[in-house]
């Protein structure tokens, strides 16, 4: 059995490989003929899986070491018997604590007082947590699991607003754009913008030209990112799609994915992740605003520093 996995998610390839073939490839490797001989890929987002790329394959299961998953078309694996599987909650401690950052960097500038957050989930729950327990009022949003207030609401009294929903585009619940023209203009013009969920979720040309203070972790069109929201001065902070990039939640994506390899391929005796020992990258207080230095400073190379962005 044949598995190709995209060689910057950690650990998978030599633990798989005294069991599987593993063919372990630079994220645009991953093309229709080097997956054709495959029976499972191990990607993450910098991969869009769909007929163009499965069609001539044998895969049967597709694992992203990611907690988003539209770069997979579902509806595509699902009718063709290929079994896919992401990652829910497996950064979400580390994304949390991106937010707290931020939160830590900008409070002497900015008057905070009460948090809307948007998407309840994992992340959001423990964003929603760690903002109760620094002394910040919370408001909630998350209409599909019947949870707290209107957008509108939030829009209209909250100082700081934080996504942490999936990018949708159908169904009852889309999220794409959810941050537009209209909500922005229904903010007051110094409420906080952070999207670390999922470029797309926020209008990036409509947050520019309210003139809103943002931080952006998540962006559309990544790795072409726009310039002219970079560097502008309402942009506080910003960062190379790295706010769920630790080493404790790298290590719970790469053991989902393993778990999730075991369980369809019936491999006996593979074994859990060892506690890892590397050291860890730059967590000191100000981190944020250092990432934000790097980006701004190369921007032309979002993908290559994220690939050599030591975790947190």
């Amino acid at each position: 059995m044949r598995v190709v996995i995209d060689r910057y998610v950690p650990y998978v390839a030599q633990m798989l490989a005294p069991y599987m073939d593993v063919v372990a490839l630079e994220p645009e490797a991953i093309t229709a003929e080097t997956v054709r001989e495959a029976d499972a890929l191990v990607i993450r987002t910098r991969t869009r899986v769909d007929a163009s790329l499965l069609a001539s394959s044998r895969v049967r299961l597709v694992a992203t070491a990611t907690i988003g998953y539209d770069h997979i078309d579902t509806r595509y694996c699902e009718e063709h018997g290929i079994r896919w599987m992401a990652c829910p909650g497996c950064n979400a401690q580390a994304v949390c604590d991106y937010v707290e950052e931020v939160l830590d960097e900008v409070k002497d500038t900015l008057p905070i007082h009460r948090i809307g957050v948007v998407g309840v989930g994992h992340v959001g729950s423990l964003v929603a947590e760690m903002a109760r327990r620094k002394g910040y009022e919370v408001c909630l949003n998350d209409p599909p699991k019947g949870i707290g207030v209107s957008l509108d609401e939030i829009a209209q009294t909250c100082d700081v607003i934080t996504f942490h929903t999936p990018l949708t585009k159908t169904g009852d619940w889309t999220t794409y754009h959810l941050c537009d023209a209209a909500l922005l203009n229904r903010c007051h013009p110094k409420t906080l913008i952070i999207n670390a969920a999922r470029g797309g979720v926020v209008d990036e040309t409509a947050l520019l030209a309210s003139g809103n203070p943002c931080v952006i972790d998540c962006w559309e069109n990544e790795p072409h990112i726009n310039r002219e929201l970079l560097s502008s001065t309402n942009t506080l902070l910003a960062s190379f799609h790295i706010a769920g990039y630790s080493m404790e939640g790298k290590r719970n994506a790469s053991q989902m994915c393993l778990t999730a390899l075991r369980e369809f391929f019936q491999i006996p005796h593979l074994p859990e992740i060892a506690t890892d020992q590397e050291e860890h990258g730059d967590n000191a207080a100000g981190w944020l605003q250092r990432v934000t230095e790097q980006l701004r400073a190369n921007p032309d190379g979002f993908e290559q520093i994220r690939k050599q962005y030591k975790l947190r």
